[in-house]
């Protein structure tokens, strides 16, 4: 009885000592722990309301010095004005302050609910999980007459000069206009570009072995186009006008591909549809030579869901967009909780 008595008093003693090495340990690893954990301090709610509180008070400063502004407008004109406050070019100009000032306070008050392309742009900017993303949109059609509308605004300029021949002025534009418009009517590739010239060489030797080259000709300088500086710069207007439409509907009907999913945007709220990388395909479509040329090409998503018809987007710039969307659709970001950057594979 002695023996086991002594046996038990050795192994208990075995025990505390092992229970006291441990402590340490416990001890060092929580402290590691703790180290590691990121320190979330009280002054960051402290310092929201103070940050809304900062925001409040310059969206009241601008809208009063919008006023100030404005009302100073008003007493100018009314100065200058003989007729009074209240006469026909007055109550046009009041009418004209008071959509601006609306405009503004409208914008004031719904720009924290829009989400813009710029936005995302941002915000997938701003995303340390994200490295590669691509926001697109679908320019319209007419943006391919670009290059007429740079030529109506040249056109424009060079008839002010007085010794210009203004019908050399409209064949050229009418030439330019003409090539825009096969670009936009017709998918003309590599290979019909070449059988057209082959064909082209071939017509005109023909009408040398019959002495017609110089007719031919001749049958263009009777295609006389003038128009004056106000059509070219209406046409000019309009072109831009249209381009920019589509750039602004683009603000809020676009699409953001990432390496897991693609956001179909479709308001200028947050209504949109994620669907993942699985889900859908990506095909990159530069056949048109002359779309190419100007730096145009089309970005085609399918899906695998039947009932989605497949969507074609007219791109600008084209090169970087096909690198980036072969970038974005050959990566796959993996996100790891406990590590402030998340790395991707």
């Amino acid at each position: 009885m002695t023996e086991d008595n002594n046996q038990n008093q050795v192994t208990g003693e075995q025990d505390n000592i092992q229970q006291t090495s441990e402590t340490p340990d416990l001890e060092k690893s929580l402290e590691h722990h703790s180290e590691t954990l990121p320190e979330q301090p009280l002054e960051n709610s402290v310092e929201k309301p103070k940050k809304n509180h900062k925001k409040l008070i310059k969206i009241i400063s601008l809208v009063l010095a919008a006023i100030v502004v404005v009302g100073f407008i008003i007493y100018i004109i009314s100065i200058a004005n003989n007729d009074g406050w209240f006469s026909n070019q007055m109550l046009a100009f009041y009418i004209a302050a008071g959509l601006i000032i609306a405009g503004v306070a409208v914008w004031l008050f719904l720009r924290k609910t829009f989400r813009t392309r710029l936005k995302m742009e941002k915000l997938m900017n701003d995303d340390p999980d994200i490295d590669d993303y691509l926001v697109i949109y679908n320019l319209t059609p007419k943006a391919l007459y670009f290059p007429t509308i740079i030529v109506s605004f040249l056109a424009a300029l060079l008839l002010l000069i007085p010794w210009i021949n203004g019908t050399v002025i409209g064949g050229i534009w009418f030439a330019v206009f003409f090539l825009n418009f096969l670009v936009e009517e017709y998918n003309i590739s590599i290979k019909i570009s070449l059988i057209f010239l082959i064909s082209a060489g071939f017509f005109l030797l023909w009408l040398h072995l019959l002495g017609k080259v110089t007719a031919f000709l001749d049958f263009f300088k009777n295609i006389a186009i003038s128009m004056n500086a106000a059509v070219y710069l209406l046409v000019g207007i309009l072109g831009m006008a249209t381009i920019f439409v589509s750039w602004l509907k683009g603000l809020f009907y676009y699409i953001t591909l990432t390496p897991n999913y693609i956001n179909i945007q479709g308001g200028p709220t947050e209504s949109g549809e994620q669907i993942g990388r699985e889900d859908y395909n990506t095909k990159i479509d530069t056949s048109d030579i002359l779309e190419r040329v100007m730096g145009f090409g089309r970005i085609i998503i399918s899906f695998k869901d039947k009932n989605k018809e497949p969507l074609s987007l007219l791109v600008w710039r084209i090169k970087s967009k096909a690198e980036m969307l072969e970038r974005v659709r050959g990566k796959l970001a993996i996100d790891y909780a406990n590590k402030k950057g998340n790395k991707e594979i």
